[in-house]
């Protein structure tokens, strides 16, 4: 059997713990994992501190150094864990992404995998040898180091996983599972033991950040099983894998929130054809990610349009909408920054009929104002006020019974 196995920054964050996760991949061979590659973050808060001393040189730091600096992690946990693998016996050689073969496109902090050129790590597993490879990072065509972004190390573990015809991807982290809902916020959320691809992507990209939404898409694409377990504790985790058929599915899987969120408005458009092209298609060059779009019903030939963006993109798409408001012809722009999304996400929503109705009722009877609805074959996603998440999460959590199997 073929496995990857990748451990994020929690799990390789000290010395102790990078001997620990050498017993699991020591375990693992004896359990008949014959052929082992195995794929690391950075230790735990290493990518900010180096982040850190590159902004008390300059606030504008540039992007290729910036990709220079922070690859630097994970080739620190990748050579210690080699160490610690050889010291116990196991033939073990880092590589960074460069050397494992990952070439990318040239963005530099979001860079995305164009190819993996593999062969060399495949002589290395034939020889019985375990390649331990840097994540989060690959090189461009001009040679210069390339990052994929934060969580960029799940999406490099799964497309190895691909490049090798791995049997399974293992994703260890610091959580038990993939779980109803995020524990902290309700106590009785429960693991689930499965979930398929669809729902892991929509939850994934709603907020949930026990996977990179990107790896979901690839182990989607080419039916890679994940495994998302926790590397402090036994158990069998969540297997991410394609939808199981069943007798009946339960509405509602999980629920996703995303508190990382602010609105803008741009009121009194003139209402004509293109406007939201004019509007969103700026944005869309400046590389924002625009999620939930309402646009109002046209009232005397004006317009109002309304989207949510991150925090982080929130000042310059704010300034961005104000130099364009002149030629939009735009009353005002309005931004909101106290505001988050609260998703119901389910396969099941497509067989079972009154789920919106159920949500909007549990928010109402719990004074929760819905701001903005957006909705798929699979999710339903509202804006409401950030203070009021919480509250909005446990109510929906105990009214579809989450917490109870099935």
């Amino acid at each position: 059997m073929r496995i990857v196995q990748k451990y994020g920054g929690t799990s390789v964050g000290s010395i102790e713990r990078i001997r620990h996760i050498a017993g699991l991949v020591a375990a693992a061979r004896a359990d008949g994992a014959h052929q082992l590659v195995v794929v690391v973050s950075a230790m735990g808060g290493e990518t900010n501190r180096l982040l850190n001393l590159a902004r008390e040189l300059t606030p504008t730091p540039a992007s290729r150094e910036m990709d220079a600096l922070v690859a630097t992690g994970e080739q620190v946990s990748a050579a210690l864990l080699a160490i610690e693998l050889n010291r116990l016996g196991i033939p073990a050689y880092s590589f960074t992404g460069s050397q494992a073969g990952f070439f990318t496109d040239g963005p530099h902090s979001r860079a995305r995998i164009r190819r993996i050129e593999s062969s060399h790590l495949q002589r290395r597993l034939d020889r019985g040898e375990v390649p331990v490879v840097t994540g989060f990072q690959g090189v461009d065509d001009d040679g210069n180091i390339t990052t994929l972004g934060r969580g960029g190390s799940d999406t490099s573990a799964v497309a190895l996983a691909v490049a090798l015809q791995a049997d399974r991807c293992d994703i260890y982290t610091d959580v038990d599972g993939i779980f109803t809902t995020d524990p902290r916020v309700v106590p009785e959320a429960r693991k689930l033991t499965h979930i398929c691809y669809e729902e892991m992507l929509e939850l994934a990209s709603l907020g949930a950040k026990v996977l990179q939404t990107r790896s979901v898409e690839l182990a989607m694409r080419y039916r890679m099983p994940v495994c998302l377990r926790s590397s402090f504790t036994d158990g069998a985790g969540t297997l991410v894998t394609e939808e199981e058929s069943a007798m009946e599915r339960a509405a509602v899987t999980g629920i996703a929130f995303h508190r990382d969120e602010a609105k803008i408005t741009v009121r009194g458009i003139p209402d004509h054809p293109g406007i939201a092209s004019n509007v969103l298609g700026p944005i869309a060059e400046a590389e924002i990610n625009v999620d939930v779009i309402v646009q109002n019903v046209s009232e005397q030939g004006f317009t109002d349009m309304t989207f949510t963006v991150s925090h982080e993109d929130y000042t310059t798409t704010m300034a961005l909408m104000r130099e364009l408001q002149p030629s939009l012809g735009a009353r005002e722009v309005l931004g909101d920054t106290g505001i988050g999304k609260v998703s119901l996400v389910g396969v099941g929503m497509r067989s079972h009929a009154g789920v919106a109705r159920k949500m909007f009722e549990t928010l109402a009877n719990n004074d929760v104002n819905i701001q903005m609805i957006t909705t798929s074959e699979i999710k339903i996603t509202v804006v409401v006020e950030e203070a009021v998440i919480d509250r909005a999460v446990q109510a929906l959590h105990a009214a579809f019974h989450l917490e109870q199997e099935g």
